[in-house]
């Protein structure tokens, strides 16, 4: 059994993982740095640590180590103390190195020297992250070259107001700036006549099209007979009444509870003595509601009655 691999797994998740018996590591999250000498950038991270007092077993590492190779949490712990044996004789002589974790070793007064590990980073929310080395920019020395050029520009200065002529090169300088200012005046130009042109044939192009919609005729043969429909409209004037009501709020209680239980219930108006009414529901054949009405009155309420309107 390879217990860093388990250890390793674990400090992804966990801010401490015990192995018993042995000590604890411990992961503290650090900002990124730069490293100002050597010009190197590092990421955010979890920097390791170890703390020899931290035997206790916790479970963390027995439970995962049961659950990875499918045995007894016994078994487990066994396995545990079979390896940190082999760690405590190996490193009376010499270092342990744990891989992607760190090396142990004893110092002078048998006391555990843990130096992390630096190829792993366990702050998952830095994945794919590496530190990397920028170069100083290097700032060039202007100073030398700068008196040489003000020293020729003096000289040229003298020659010219002693001759009263241009230098050769300084015309076809000119001469160069003055051919490429018309050049670029002209291009220019050129750019926006072609644009010019191009939105006015976009423009000309529709207004022929608006100008052939507008002229269109559209004629259809054959259309079809007009089809003339006669419904009769259905007359519901046979009214299961549930309960008539002084306050409005009372029966739109009313028609609610009746809606939840399954019935057509509404609100039929307010009659002559100011009450507003409710139905169970409304038929348009007398038949059906007198039947509705004997089924209500039987499982419902007694009290249930037949409200006939004519229209």
């Amino acid at each position: 059994m390879k217990l860093s691999n388990y250890i390793s797994d674990l400090l992804y998740r966990y801010e401490c993982v015990i192995v018993p018996n042995f000590g604890g590591f411990i992961t503290n999250e650090t900002s990124a740095k730069v490293n100002h000498f050597t010009h190197t950038f590092y990421p955010p991270k979890k920097q390791i640590t170890f703390n020899s007092h931290l035997k206790n077993n916790d479970g963390l590492l027995a439970n995962y180590i049961a659950s990875a190779e499918k045995i007894p949490f016994n078994d487990a712990v066994s396995k545990i103390e079979k390896e940190i044996q082999e760690w405590n004789q190996t490193i009376e002589n010499e270092s342990i190195e744990i891989t992607k974790i760190g090396s142990l070793s004893l110092n002078k007064d048998k006391k555990i020297i843990f130096e992390p590990a630096t190829s792993v980073n366990y702050l998952t929310s830095s994945f794919g992250l590496n530190s990397f080395n920028s170069p100083a920019i290097k700032r060039l020395q202007y100073k030398e070259r700068t008196s040489k050029l003000e020293s020729a520009v003096v000289e040229l200065n003298s020659e010219e107001k002693r001759n009263r002529k241009a230098p050769v090169f300084l015309k076809y300088a000119a001469t160069i700036a003055i051919i490429f200012a018309v050049g670029s005046f002209g291009w220019k130009t050129y750019n926006e006549n072609q644009y010019q042109n191009q939105l006015l044939a976009e423009h000309e192009l529709q207004q022929s099209v608006e100008k052939k919609i507008q002229q269109a005729t559209f004629v259809i043969e054959n259309p079809l007979p007009v089809i003339t429909l006669n419904i009769a409209k259905e007359v519901q004037n046979y009214h299961v009444i549930a309960g008539a009501f002084r306050e409005p709020g009372n029966a739109k209680k009313k028609v609610k509870q009746l809606l939840e239980k399954g019935y057509d219930a509404q609100i039929l108006g307010i009659n002559k003595w100011n009450l507003t009414q409710v139905s169970y529901g409304s038929f348009s054949d007398r038949l059906d509601a007198l039947q509705n009405l004997r089924i209500i009155k039987r499982t419902v309420a007694s009290d249930a009655w037949l409200l006939v309107k004519e229209f």
